[in-house]
Protein backbone atom coordinates (compact mmCIF):
# COMPACT_ATOMS: atom_id res chain seq x y z
CA UNK A 1 0.00 0.00 0.00
CA UNK A 2 2.91 2.64 0.92
CA UNK A 3 4.52 1.47 -2.35
CA UNK A 4 1.42 2.50 -4.25
CA UNK A 5 1.21 5.91 -2.42
CA UNK A 6 4.91 6.85 -2.86
CA UNK A 7 4.31 5.81 -6.63
CA UNK A 8 1.43 8.16 -7.28
CA UNK A 9 3.17 10.95 -4.91
CA UNK A 10 5.81 10.78 -7.59
CA UNK A 11 3.88 10.67 -10.85
CA UNK A 12 1.57 13.90 -9.53
CA UNK A 13 5.06 15.70 -8.46
CA UNK A 14 5.83 16.86 -12.35
CA UNK A 15 2.34 17.29 -13.20
CA UNK A 16 2.42 20.16 -10.18
CA UNK A 17 5.41 21.40 -11.52
CA UNK A 18 4.53 21.85 -15.09
CA UNK A 19 1.25 23.81 -13.54
CA UNK A 20 2.91 26.22 -11.49
CA UNK A 21 5.08 27.05 -14.16
CA UNK A 22 2.50 27.48 -16.44
CA UNK A 23 0.65 29.88 -14.12
CA UNK A 24 0.59 33.53 -15.62
CA UNK A 25 3.12 35.63 -13.75
CA UNK A 26 0.09 38.26 -13.51
CA UNK A 27 -1.64 35.90 -11.01
CA UNK A 28 2.23 35.25 -8.85
CA UNK A 29 2.25 39.03 -8.09
CA UNK A 30 -0.12 41.61 -5.77
CA UNK A 31 -0.32 44.90 -7.59
CA UNK A 32 -1.24 47.91 -5.10
CA UNK A 33 -4.13 49.83 -6.13
CA UNK A 34 -4.87 53.11 -4.99
CA UNK A 35 -7.61 55.79 -5.50
CA UNK A 36 -7.02 59.69 -5.97
CA UNK A 37 -9.63 62.23 -6.67
CA UNK A 38 -7.79 64.84 -8.53
CA UNK A 39 -10.04 67.27 -8.94
CA UNK A 40 -10.07 67.58 -5.02
CA UNK A 41 -6.61 66.96 -4.59
CA UNK A 42 -6.57 70.49 -6.68
CA UNK A 43 -8.94 71.83 -4.87
CA UNK A 44 -7.99 71.13 -1.22
CA UNK A 45 -3.88 72.13 -2.13
CA UNK A 46 -2.93 75.14 -0.41
CA UNK A 47 -2.04 77.14 -3.57
CA UNK A 48 -5.29 76.78 -4.45
CA UNK A 49 -7.40 77.53 -1.55
CA UNK A 50 -5.01 80.80 -0.95
CA UNK A 51 -5.40 81.83 -4.41
CA UNK A 52 -9.14 81.57 -4.61
CA UNK A 53 -9.33 84.02 -1.75
CA UNK A 54 -7.00 86.12 -3.47
CA UNK A 55 -9.14 86.44 -6.53
CA UNK A 56 -12.22 87.39 -4.39
CA UNK A 57 -10.52 90.06 -3.05
CA UNK A 58 -8.97 91.24 -5.80
CA UNK A 59 -11.27 90.89 -8.63
CA UNK A 60 -14.68 91.84 -5.68
CA UNK A 61 -15.89 94.72 -8.06
CA UNK A 62 -16.03 92.38 -11.37
CA UNK A 63 -17.27 89.62 -9.16
CA UNK A 64 -20.10 91.66 -7.51
CA UNK A 65 -21.14 93.36 -10.98
CA UNK A 66 -21.47 90.00 -12.52
CA UNK A 67 -23.57 88.72 -9.58
CA UNK A 68 -25.96 91.72 -10.13
CA UNK A 69 -25.96 91.50 -13.72
CA UNK A 70 -26.83 87.66 -13.68
CA UNK A 71 -29.65 88.01 -11.04
CA UNK A 72 -31.12 90.51 -13.36
CA UNK A 73 -30.74 88.47 -16.52
CA UNK A 74 -32.41 85.71 -14.37
CA UNK A 75 -34.95 87.71 -13.31
CA UNK A 76 -36.27 89.05 -16.90
CA UNK A 77 -35.89 85.92 -18.48
CA UNK A 78 -38.00 84.27 -15.97
CA UNK A 79 -40.68 86.91 -16.18
CA UNK A 80 -40.36 86.87 -20.63
CA UNK A 81 -40.71 82.85 -20.25
CA UNK A 82 -43.57 83.06 -17.79
CA UNK A 83 -45.38 85.34 -20.02
CA UNK A 84 -44.27 83.36 -23.32
CA UNK A 85 -46.12 80.27 -21.57
CA UNK A 86 -49.03 81.93 -20.77
CA UNK A 87 -49.82 83.83 -24.42
CA UNK A 88 -49.50 80.01 -25.64
CA UNK A 89 -52.26 78.80 -23.40
CA UNK A 90 -54.17 80.71 -23.90
CA UNK A 91 -53.81 80.13 -27.78
CA UNK A 92 -54.34 76.95 -27.44
CA UNK A 93 -50.86 76.04 -27.81
CA UNK A 94 -51.54 76.81 -31.39
CA UNK A 95 -48.33 78.90 -33.18
CA UNK A 96 -49.26 82.12 -34.00
CA UNK A 97 -47.47 85.09 -35.95
CA UNK A 98 -47.45 87.20 -32.09
CA UNK A 99 -46.45 84.04 -29.99
CA UNK A 100 -43.62 83.29 -32.66
CA UNK A 101 -42.23 86.87 -32.27
CA UNK A 102 -42.63 86.60 -28.63
CA UNK A 103 -40.39 83.89 -28.80
CA UNK A 104 -38.29 84.67 -31.46
CA UNK A 105 -37.55 87.44 -28.67
CA UNK A 106 -37.16 85.93 -25.57
CA UNK A 107 -34.09 84.16 -27.51
CA UNK A 108 -32.47 86.74 -28.16
CA UNK A 109 -32.90 88.39 -24.56
CA UNK A 110 -31.06 84.69 -23.48
CA UNK A 111 -28.45 85.06 -26.01
CA UNK A 112 -28.16 88.51 -24.81
CA UNK A 113 -27.40 87.69 -21.81
CA UNK A 114 -25.06 84.68 -21.82
CA UNK A 115 -23.03 87.02 -24.31
CA UNK A 116 -22.87 89.90 -21.99
CA UNK A 117 -22.34 87.53 -18.66
CA UNK A 118 -19.10 86.13 -20.86
CA UNK A 119 -17.86 89.00 -20.86
CA UNK A 120 -17.99 90.32 -17.94
CA UNK A 121 -17.30 86.97 -16.06
CA UNK A 122 -14.08 86.51 -18.64
CA UNK A 123 -11.37 88.14 -16.18
CA UNK A 124 -12.44 85.78 -13.12
CA UNK A 125 -12.66 83.13 -15.50
CA UNK A 126 -9.56 83.84 -16.97
CA UNK A 127 -7.78 83.91 -13.06
CA UNK A 128 -8.95 80.71 -11.87
CA UNK A 129 -8.02 79.15 -15.18
CA UNK A 130 -4.58 79.93 -15.00
CA UNK A 131 -4.15 78.90 -10.93
CA UNK A 132 -5.39 75.78 -12.09
CA UNK A 133 -3.19 75.56 -14.64
CA UNK A 134 -0.03 76.10 -12.27
CA UNK A 135 -1.16 73.56 -9.88
CA UNK A 136 -1.89 70.77 -12.21
CA UNK A 137 1.77 70.87 -14.32
CA UNK A 138 3.14 69.47 -11.06
CA UNK A 139 0.40 67.19 -10.92
CA UNK A 140 2.02 64.78 -12.75
CA UNK A 141 4.73 64.97 -10.61
CA UNK A 142 2.78 65.23 -6.72
CA UNK A 143 1.02 61.56 -8.24
CA UNK A 144 4.36 59.35 -8.51
CA UNK A 145 5.92 60.92 -5.58
CA UNK A 146 2.38 59.99 -3.27
CA UNK A 147 2.89 56.26 -5.43
CA UNK A 148 5.97 55.41 -4.55
CA UNK A 149 5.57 56.49 -0.70
CA UNK A 150 2.28 54.35 -0.48
CA UNK A 151 4.18 51.56 -2.59
CA UNK A 152 1.03 51.19 -5.27
CA UNK A 153 1.72 51.05 -8.82
CA UNK A 154 -1.91 51.78 -10.43
CA UNK A 155 -4.09 54.55 -9.17
CA UNK A 156 -7.73 54.72 -10.33
CA UNK A 157 -10.41 57.65 -10.27
CA UNK A 158 -13.40 57.17 -7.60
CA UNK A 159 -15.71 56.88 -10.72
CA UNK A 160 -13.38 54.11 -11.68
CA UNK A 161 -14.31 51.99 -9.09
CA UNK A 162 -17.37 50.10 -7.96
CA UNK A 163 -16.12 50.19 -4.34
CA UNK A 164 -13.28 50.63 -1.78
CA UNK A 165 -12.47 50.71 1.54
CA UNK A 166 -11.64 54.25 2.59
CA UNK A 167 -7.74 53.05 3.39
CA UNK A 168 -6.95 53.26 -0.37
CA UNK A 169 -7.90 56.80 -0.73
CA UNK A 170 -4.61 58.51 -1.38
CA UNK A 171 -6.15 61.95 -2.02
CA UNK A 172 -5.01 63.83 0.88
CA UNK A 173 -1.48 62.70 0.13
CA UNK A 174 -1.34 63.94 -3.83
CA UNK A 175 -2.37 66.92 -1.68
CA UNK A 176 0.61 66.52 0.77
CA UNK A 177 2.68 66.58 -2.47
CA UNK A 178 1.38 69.40 -4.44
CA UNK A 179 1.87 71.49 -1.32
CA UNK A 180 5.56 70.88 -1.03
CA UNK A 181 5.73 70.89 -5.21
CA UNK A 182 3.60 74.64 -5.46
CA UNK A 183 3.43 76.12 -2.48
CA UNK A 184 1.61 79.22 -4.18
CA UNK A 185 1.01 80.50 -7.39
CA UNK A 186 0.01 83.66 -9.12
CA UNK A 187 -3.80 85.26 -9.73
CA UNK A 188 -3.01 87.53 -13.04
CA UNK A 189 -2.56 85.51 -16.12
CA UNK A 190 0.18 87.41 -18.64
CA UNK A 191 -1.22 90.01 -21.60
CA UNK A 192 -2.71 87.37 -24.15
CA UNK A 193 -2.58 84.33 -21.62
CA UNK A 194 -5.54 81.90 -22.48
CA UNK A 195 -5.99 77.85 -20.79
CA UNK A 196 -3.85 75.33 -22.64
CA UNK A 197 -2.15 77.99 -24.37
CA UNK A 198 -5.27 77.81 -26.96
CA UNK A 199 -6.46 81.21 -28.10
CA UNK A 200 -10.47 80.72 -28.55
CA UNK A 201 -12.13 82.25 -25.56
CA UNK A 202 -11.59 81.57 -21.94
CA UNK A 203 -14.30 79.65 -20.05
CA UNK A 204 -16.58 81.63 -17.81
CA UNK A 205 -19.13 81.12 -14.89
CA UNK A 206 -21.87 79.60 -15.30
CA UNK A 207 -24.24 82.10 -17.51
CA UNK A 208 -27.99 82.23 -17.53
CA UNK A 209 -29.32 80.07 -20.00
CA UNK A 210 -32.92 80.37 -20.95
CA UNK A 211 -35.84 78.52 -20.01
CA UNK A 212 -37.10 76.81 -22.61
CA UNK A 213 -40.74 76.85 -22.70
CA UNK A 214 -42.68 73.63 -22.64
CA UNK A 215 -43.43 74.18 -26.07
CA UNK A 216 -41.49 76.19 -29.06
CA UNK A 217 -43.57 77.52 -31.21
CA UNK A 218 -43.73 76.85 -34.86
CA UNK A 219 -44.63 78.80 -38.10
CA UNK A 220 -46.94 77.25 -40.56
Amino acid sequence: MNMILKASALALAPMTAIALASTPAVAQSKTGIAVVDVQRAVAQSSAYTTARSQIQTTYKAQIDNFNARKNAIDTDLRSKGTALETAMKAAGNKPTPAIQTQYEAYQKAGQAGQAELQRLGQPIALANAYVEEQISAKLSDALKAAMSKAKVDLILAPDATVSYQPGVDVTQQVVTELNALVPSVGITPPAGWQPGGARGQAPVPAAAAPATPSQQPTSR
